[in-house]
């Protein structure tokens, strides 16, 4: 009788908190809580994809996150276009223990969320674990143009064309060594394993990551994105 009371109060307790839930009586801590803003330092859950998909549809739960994380915004303004390159809810994207060069891109907000979770869980993790150091310089080749994918005449157009986009090409590190595409991706002395694991560290928070394993056009950089279309090589 006992144990099928205990049965029936585990079954009811989802329940009961759901409904708590949505009566606003009870919440879960921040980073269980789906309708919590998603915060940055925090360790990703199974949550973290939802959060940072939400922020595509409504980019003012991408601004929030940086707020509740206490990380500055720089946005810059909306920019409509007449040739489908628009550029909305948008900032000047600034690392947490990084700089970028040849200066801080122009990204949409959910990019720039999606890049705050990959440098604190991913980069820097794999800078200490291959190279015994951290990164401080991300040297990229772009975020923003307006143009099809590949450039070609016909197409969709690429997530550059709406700064949804980054393409990385290499990193300097804290000791003043540089690990570089396409140059270091074969290296045996750890620069290999610490490009390897970027990328797979980068999957777990973009939705597209393209480098040289992906194709020729991209043997020199890492290809960053939050478009729709999920791709990880």
């Amino acid at each position: 009788m006992i144990r099928r009371l205990l049965a029936w109060l585990l079954l009811l307790l989802p329940l009961l908190a759901g409904i708590a839930y949505w009566q606003g009586v009870w919440r879960p801590p921040p980073r269980w809580d789906p309708a919590a803003p998603l915060d940055f330092r925090a360790e990703p859950n199974f949550l973290t994809g939802l959060k940072l998909a939400r922020m595509q549809m409504q980019p003012d739960s991408c601004f929030a996150a940086f707020e509740a994380s206490e990380m500055p915004v720089a946005r810059v303004p909306d920019r409509e276009s007449d040739q489908g390159c628009p550029i909305r809810a948008a900032l000047r994207l600034q690392g947490s223990q990084v700089e970028f060069s040849p200066n801080r891109p122009v990204v949409t907000c959910p990019l720039a969320a999606a890049w705050a979770l990959f440098e604190r869980h991913a980069l820097q993790q794999a800078a200490r674990q291959h190279l015994g150091t951290t990164v401080t310089v991300v040297r990229h080749l772009g975020s923003y143009n307006c143009r099809n994918v590949y450039g070609r005449a016909q197409g969709r157009r690429s997530q550059h064309a709406t700064a949804n986009a980054l393409d990385i090409a290499g990193f300097t590190l804290a000791d003043g060594r540089s690990v570089m595409l396409p140059r270091d991706w074969e290296a045996a002395d750890g620069r290999g394993a610490f490009l390897r694991a970027v990328r797979d560290g980068a999957c777990r928070s973009f939705r597209a990551v393209l480098g040289p394993d992906y194709n020729a056009a991209h043997r020199d950089h890492f290809h960053l994105d939050r478009g729709p279309w999920g791709r990880c090589s």
